[in-house]
């Protein structure tokens, strides 16, 4: 890719047709780490203690405790996906942004019409964007499941429960200028425009603090989940696998709107200690300045279905962002009608 490039043009080319983003998945589903920059650590390793699922073939969107299914390559972690980062990067250095489209770049008219976060933090707009964005109203049943009307929306919720249409594919998805806990560019290395822009700030931010925190694991496409899931189903078994991984379709990562991140005090890698290092800590408390929340929190497992992932963050705008946090809800809570209404 080039920054002439539009990611709305090259997402269905280079990740469902070409082999620029799949060239390590369709030889070898279980690579897709591209090279794991810092010294040898696992950057999107399982966690010690917790129930996170790495993207590796061994284990994916944990259902049990981890939405966020890490892109690793090999559950022993021995091999990672060298060639795929390779043909993907094509000389593209370890921040993922050099060649590829970056936010700046993108289309300025990708998903304006479709952008429901709020500007202010006025409670009357706050009030028609929940009620415009409630989970009742925002899902129908399709094909025995049930389906988000509007996977564009800034404010759709993706859940175990609530599925995107088959093959989502996000309209605008761009790399984010930011540092990466890899070489090179991977699918993983792309978010939504908005969302890229917001990371970049808060990055910023954080490094003007003298932290290092770093993206690990953003976009993943609903043909990647199938290949996680499958491997799983292969070698772990089918009930294992319904216990402690999300189902293609269900994953917040396949709405461009989150990501992963982690900091030097765990080796860049995703485990629950992060929340204790000083980058969690920060992110934590500095999350919502910039439109994010973390997703899934210390006591949300009851309405997320999922435990606490303390670098797994979503982009809903600013001020959503500090209003869910400041109530202390989960995304399940603060857009549930009964709520709403109370």
């Amino acid at each position: 890719m080039n920054k002439s490039t539009s990611w709305k043009w090259a997402v269905p080319a280079g990740i469902l047709m070409s082999g620029m983003i799949f060239a390590g998945c369709a030889g070898n589903a279980q690579n897709d780490t591209g090279a794991a920059a810092q010294q040898g650590s696992t950057t999107e390793s399982t966690q010690t203690g917790s129930t996170d699922a790495t993207d590796n073939t061994g284990t994916t969107d944990n259902t049990n405790g981890s939405e966020q299914a890490t892109d690793h390559s090999q559950t022993s972690g021995g091999q990672s996906d060298s060639s795929a980062s390779s043909s993907e990067s094509s000389g593209q250095t370890s921040t993922g942004n050099t060649d590829s489209t970056s936010s700046e770049d993108a289309n300025t008219d990708s998903s304006n019409t479709t952008n429901t976060s709020a500007t202010s933090g006025d409670a009357s707009s706050l009030l028609q964007i929940r009620e415009k964005s409630s989970l009742q109203s925002t899902i129908s049943e399709k094909g025995g499941k049930m389906v988000v009307n509007d996977p564009e929306s800034i404010t759709v919720i993706v859940n175990k429960k609530r599925s995107l249409p088959d093959g989502y594919i996000p309209p605008d998805l761009v790399v984010p200028n930011v540092a990466f806990s890899y070489s090179g560019v991977l699918e993983k290395s792309h978010m939504r425009k908005e969302a890229a822009a917001a990371l970049e700030q808060l990055f910023a931010a954080s490094k003007k603090d003298g932290l290092d925190l770093r993206a690990v694991s953003g976009y993943r496409s609903y043909k990647r989940q199938v290949a996680i899931y499958k491997n799983n189903v292969a070698t772990k078994g089918q009930e294992y696998t319904d216990r402690v991984s999300a189902r293609p379709g269900t994953s917040e990562h396949q709405t461009g709107l989150a990501i992963d991140v982690s900091g030097p005090g765990i080796g860049y890698g995703l485990e629950q200690s992060f929340g204790a290092t000083k980058e969690g800590k920060w992110l934590k408390e500095h999350a919502p300045e910039y439109g994010f929340v973390i997703r899934y929190t210390e006591n949300g497992e009851s309405s997320t279905g999922y435990t606490w992932e303390p670098w797994h963050i979503r982009y809903i705008g600013k001020a959503l962002a500090e209003d869910v946090t400041s109530k202390g809800m989960t995304l399940e809570q603060y857009f549930d009608e009964k709520n709403i209404k109370s």
